[in-house]
This record gives C-alpha cells, sequence and structure tokens, in this order.
C-alpha cells in the first residue's frame, strides 16, 4: 500500500493539563531496520499517560498526587519525569496499547509480516539486566507511541494474534494484563488462597481478578459498590464498597480470617488496612498509588508478621506473549469502557481520571 506522508496524531508538548495534548498533522514514521509499521486500529489509555503529563513521577514533587493532578507542575524536576526517573523529550506521541495491522516492514523484517494483525508489547526490554530502567523503555514514554494513525515498533514487540475480538476492544489489554500479570506473579498464588484486591473495577484491578481466578485463588475485591455485579461476573467471590470505614475489618469479616495476598493499585489511607488484614507470611504487591503516593507504614507489621513486600512495574520477558495466548484461548474477557476518537483524546483522559468506568477506555483514529 502507499503510505501516507503525514498522518494525525496526539503530540504531548510538554508536563501540564490538557492544554499539553495537541491533535495535528505530524510525518508519518518510517521502519528502521529491525522495525514494523502499524496502522492504529484503536489504543487504549492508562496511569502512564496521565503520570508523564502531570510529571507525578518526578520526586522533587513534594504534594499529594493522586492520578490526575491539577497541579504542582511548577515544582516538578524535568530530569526524573519519567516512570524510570529519566527525562523526556518533547514533543512525544504517547500511547502504549496498540491494536493494529502491520503495513509496512523495515529491513531484516520478512515482508510476509505485512497484513499481520498484532498487539504491540509496550516493554521494550534490553538485553541483558532487563530489570535495570536505562535498559527497559516504555513504549509511548520513552519512544513515540500509538495515539497516532500510524506507529513503529520492533518487530519482536509487534504480537501476532488472532481473535474475533475487535481493535478497540484489544486495545484494553497490553498495558493493563500485562501489568496484572506481573502484579499476580510477583506474590506467587496458590489454589485456593485468598486474594485481596484494591481499584478492582479499573484495567489493571479487573484483569488481576481475572488472572488470580485463573490459578484458582479466592478473591475480594475493593471497588465502588455501583460496580459490584460486574466484579462478581468476573469472579469474585465478595466486593468491598472501597468507601467502608473499616476496610480491615471489613476484609477479615469476607475472608473469615487474614488474607494471604493484597494486590493493591490505590495506595495511600488503603496501604495499611491491607498490610493489617494479611496473615502471618502474607504478600503484598502494588503496581500503582492512584489516591496518592505517600503511605504511613508500621514497620512492626512487616517484622513480626514476616510479610513480603514488593512493587511491580518492569515486566519479565513474555509476560505479553502469555498475555496473548490467553486471549485466543477465551480465558481472558476485555472490559472496553468507552472509545473516543484520537481528536478527543483530552476528553477520554478526563473520563479516565474520573474513574467512574469500568475496564479500560480507548481512543480510535
Amino acid at each position: 500500500m502507499t503510505l501516507p506522508a503525514t498522518m494525525k496524531a496526539v503530540l504531548l508538548t510538554g508536563h501540564g493539563g490538557l492544554d499539553k495534548l495537541d491533535y495535528r498533522d505530524t510525518a508519518t514514521p518510517q521502519p528502521d531496520k529491525g522495525e514494523v509499521l502499524v496502522r492504529v486500529g484503536a489504543c487504549g489509555l492508562n496511569n502512564t499517560d496521565i503520570n508523564t503529563r502531570t510529571a507525578w513521577y518526578s520526586k522533587a514533587n513534594a504534594e499529594v498526587l493522586g492520578d490526575g493532578a491539577e497541579s504542582g507542575f511548577e515544582t516538578t524536576d524535568d530530569q526524573d519525569s519519567s516512570w524510570g526517573a529519566g527525562a523526556l523529550s518533547f514533543p512525544r506521541i504517547q500511547g502504549a496499547d496498540v491494536a493494529g495491522t502491520i503495513v509496512a516492514v523495515g529491513a531484516d523484517v520478512d515482508p510476509a509480516r505485512i497484513g499481520e494483525r498484532v498487539l504491540i508489547d509496550p516493554w521494550l526490554l534490553g538485553h541483558g539486566d532487563w530489570q535495570n530502567p536505562e535498559n527497559s523503555a516504555y513504549f509511548g514514554s520513552e519512544c513515540d507511541g500509538g495515539f497516532a494513525e500510524y506507529t513503529k515498533v520492533r518487530s519482536a514487540n509487534a504480537i501476532r494474534i488472532t481473535s474475533d475480538l475487535s481493535d478497540a476492544e484489544l486495545a484494553t489489554f497490553p498495558c493493563a494484563y500485562t501489568t496484572a500479570e506481573n502484579l499476580v506473579q510477583r506474590t506467587a498464588p496458590r489454589p485456593g488462597e485468598t486474594v485481596v484486591i484494591t481499584g478492582a473495577s479499573g484495567g489493571v484491578g479487573s484483569a488481576a481478578i481475572q488472572l488470580c481466578r485463573l490459578r484458582g485463588c479466592r478473591v475480594i475485591a475493593v471497588a465502588s459498590s455501583n460496580k459490584a455485579d460486574l466484579l462478581y461476573d468476573l469472579g469474585a467471590a465478595t466486593v468491598i464498597d472501597r468507601n467502608t470505614p473499616d476496610l480491615e475489618a471489613a476484609i477479615r469479616e469476607a475472608a473469615g480470617g487474614p488474607v494471604d495476598i493484597a494486590l493493591d493499585v490505590v495506595g495511600a489511607t488503603t496501604f495499611m488496612p491491607l498490610i493489617n488484614a494479611l496473615r502471618q507470611g502474607g504478600r503484598y504487591s502494588t503496581s500503582g498509588c492512584i489516591a496518592g503516593q505517600f503511605a504511613e507504614f508500621d514497620l512492626r507489621q512487616l517484622v513480626y508478621k514476616d510479610l513480603q513486600l514488593t512493587g511491580a512495574t518492569i515486566c519479565p520477558p513474555g509476560t505479553m506473549q502469555r498475555v496473548v495466548g490467553m486471549i485466543e484461548s477465551g480465558a481472558l474477557k476485555p472490559l472496553l469502557a468507552a472509545v473516543f476518537p484520537l481528536e478527543q483524546l483530552a476528553q477520554a483522559q478526563e473520563a479516565f481520571i474520573a474513574k467512574t468506568h469500568t475496564g479500560n477506555i480507548v481512543v480510535t483514529p
């Protein structure tokens, strides 16, 4: 096919509010050696998009910032404003969750790949120590991503998929489900164990429910009560209202005692109730803190209960391939909350920040 010289895209022009998102014409990328060019069918939103735009990651910002911060930009340090504590160059096309079709290939890539339907693995892991942030880039962060009509990525990160799901449905998977799979894996759940999951109606939380159920675990979900029915459909045994005054007591009552595992994407005031609700030798893992990045911590709980606490960010090699396999087998369900046209990315982010949705929001070119 003949590719256009220019394309529509949304460019992030700097740290700040929604006014930093600029929908305009820009040059269509050309695949370099080892890369493929993907026509974007849909691209999902995730917290990294918001956190990067607002410089939420910067340690220079001491404000208590929830997801979608609207202030504090002037106090941040641009040199540590990305997820890996590095600097970003602007303008940048964000968007990590791409479903689309390969339309061109660079040198050393089999031309037979043209026409393949793919999901992009957002983790651009380097050889050697892939857990080193300097060796592990993220699609749409350290390089341009999918909030555009076309995007390029190295061939190995364009994972072929065979599915009857729409591009919009497929775009709900990459970031949320790889993050959730890594989050779950960090605690090594065993069949019969009880897991409590906060932020359970969001992309990562709803994915974690499904992944824990596939491992034979009993799931207690913490979310808004008006989202309970859908979470029960995903496999939650109990849904606790996130505004419950005594969260620890509610978890213990639902579990019939302490729980084995806590998976947390909320942070802030939910942290200690989760820690307190864990059994001796329990495991806690977090992949985010959308309610705020600071939490008080009683170290006695860690020491005298022999707890295991882990963070979960950089996904191990092969995570996306596992997720694609589960999608193709039908083991995972897409949760498509809403679809916006690409030019309305700012409105889509407003809806994302409001957190009234269940699952994921995507944009389409």
